[in-house]
């Protein structure tokens, strides 16, 4: 492992406050809490906390932009608002990126060179869907004339995850201002910064008041008002699979609200003995490592063939005690710190699960550095696929490596879990890519590849992964509501 620093960023903060009908407000309770910057445990600033009384007072601007001007405009001038904001977005994207780096902790190359250009991609793309969703006309017996109507749904509550704060705020709010709904949106505690600015890029764009409402807070007080609310018409939520069974037990106990999840992964990715092996190995390593291991759908269960087994995990080892983990905003850094403390905490605790439990620690296990949130890269090798490590997400640089005899055994052990949102495999067989692709039960299957992504691929998972899609044409499915109109001729 090699360790990277620099001179203290300099980064230009924005927005702290709520933004409801368009309009920077305190909370009403005039709470405030401290958002961390990761790398070195130091408070950046403080943010406003909203509550139940700010979430029904967004609630209501929301209502009240529905049922008004935003409801009344042209699907294609919605369209020329969100490219409006993909370019607005593109010329502050280097501010974006230093704020993102700073809140959350990724490496400024990756927030510049991959947060920001898909964030801009992912609202260009949903640009040009908003003249497009459209109904059917239906032959049906009798003389009449029948046709459907993709209707927006109404007043849409989402609530993002840390992980990648512009990204999952684009992903959300594309596909719902596209299809012509209004939004309350959460952030998550951790990292609020970068959605606020977003926030104020929307209302320089002209986006009416009222249509986007941005509340930065707690998940059990923000968060459950408007998992709650009896005026929120549809939720969607990314986050942990314990949070999420909350949330859909509060969309169904409230009004039946429409829900969509994307929640927690032990994602398999299988490598045969007959793969590019360099290819596997580097495909491998940034499965798991990218954005410090927090990612749902990292590769957490690495599976590799027994014929391959050990000349793979000696490579593996090697290639994660030559990543650079340091400051984000150095550009020689791979790595930076976990987000927080707690999250550091629990990964930690992962770390000495996997050595009480008998798995081969290879390298990493400590912390780098003394102040921040920084983990060393982390390598387990001779791990049972029903140990904790093997079981668990734990959403952070540990790499477990499991040994496996054929291609049968491997998907039983891959499918043997309680997720399903992602899967990749490494062969030049092509018939045992479709084989595992066919029989891992998983919402994406990468081949020969990992942690490729574009606006237009839908994403999602299977069992407790969640439900419904995110990206591509089948997101707007989850915003909209289809109407029957039958005339008689």
């Amino acid at each position: 492992m090699v360790t990277a620093t620099r001179p203290k960023q300099q980064v230009k903060i924005g927005p702290t406050q709520l933004l409801i009908n368009n309009e920077w407000v305190e909370s009403a309770t005039g709470r405030r809490f401290e958002t961390i910057n990761p790398a070195t445990g130091e408070v950046i600033c403080d943010v406003a906390e909203a509550d139940a009384p700010d979430v029904d007072k967004a609630v209501q601007a929301a209502r009240n932009a529905f049922n008004g001007e935003w409801r009344k405009m042209s699907a294609r001038r919605r369209g020329e608002l969100l490219y409006k904001l993909a370019d607005l977005i593109e010329q502050n994207k280097e501010e974006l990126a230093q704020l993102e780096t700073l809140d959350n902790g990724k490496p400024l190359a990756e927030s510049l060179t991959i947060d920001l250009p898909f964030v801009i991609q992912c609202y260009r793309y949903y640009a040009g869907w908003a003249d497009k969703i459209q109904g059917k006309t239906i032959p049906i017996n009798g003389p009449y004339f029948c046709y459907t109507r993709h209707e927006p749904i109404g007043v849409v509550g989402q609530i993002i995850p840390w992980n990648f704060p512009l990204l999952m705020q684009a992903w959300k709010l594309g596909p719902a201002l596209a299809a012509g709904n209004t939004v309350v949106l959460k952030t998550a505690e951790q990292t609020p910064l970068s959605a606020l600015r977003v926030g104020e890029l929307m209302i320089e764009a002209g986006f009416p008041p009222g249509v986007v409402n941005i509340l930065s807070g707690y998940g059990p007080t923000a968060g459950a008002a408007i998992a709650n609310h009896m005026d929120v018409d549809k939720l969607a939520f990314t986050g942990s699979t314990e949070v999420g069974h909350l949330v859909m037990e509060a969309a169904a106990k409230s009004n039946l609200k429409r829900i969509t999840l994307e929640l927690g992964g032990k994602s398999p990715n299988i490598v045969f003995a007959d793969a590019d092996m360099d290819a596997a190995i580097a495909g491998a390593h940034n499965a798991l490592f990218f954005n410090q291991g927090q990612c749902c759908n990292a590769g957490s269960r690495l599976f590799v063939e027994e014929k391959c087994y050990d000349d793979f995990v000696a490579k593996s080892v090697e290639r994660a005690k030559q990543r650079t983990v340091g400051d984000p905003f150095d550009s020689n850094t791979k790595q930076g710190p976990q987000v927080d403390q707690a999250q550091f905490d629990k990964v930690m605790s992962y770390i000495e699960a996997g050595q009480r439990e008998g798995a081969h620690m290879l390298c990493g296990g400590d912390r780098v550095g003394d102040r921040g949130f920084f983990i060393q890269p982390t390598v387990f090798a001779d791990v049972d696929n029903t140990m904790k490590i093997a079981q668990e997400e734990i959403f952070g640089p540990v790499m477990s490596i499991i040994k496996f005899k054929d291609i049968d055994e491997v998907i039983h052990l891959a499918n043997t879990t309680m997720y399903g949102l992602a899967a990749g495999v490494w062969t030049k067989d092509i018939t045992k890519a479709h084989a595992i692709a066919n029989n891992v039960r998983a919402g994406t299957v990468w081949v020969n590849c990992y942690h490729v992504f574009d606006t237009a691929a839908p994403f999602g998972g299977f069992k407790q992964s969640g439900m419904g899609r995110e990206l591509g044409e089948y997101a707007l499915e989850h915003y909209t509501e289809v109407k029957t109109v039958t005339i008689q001729l």
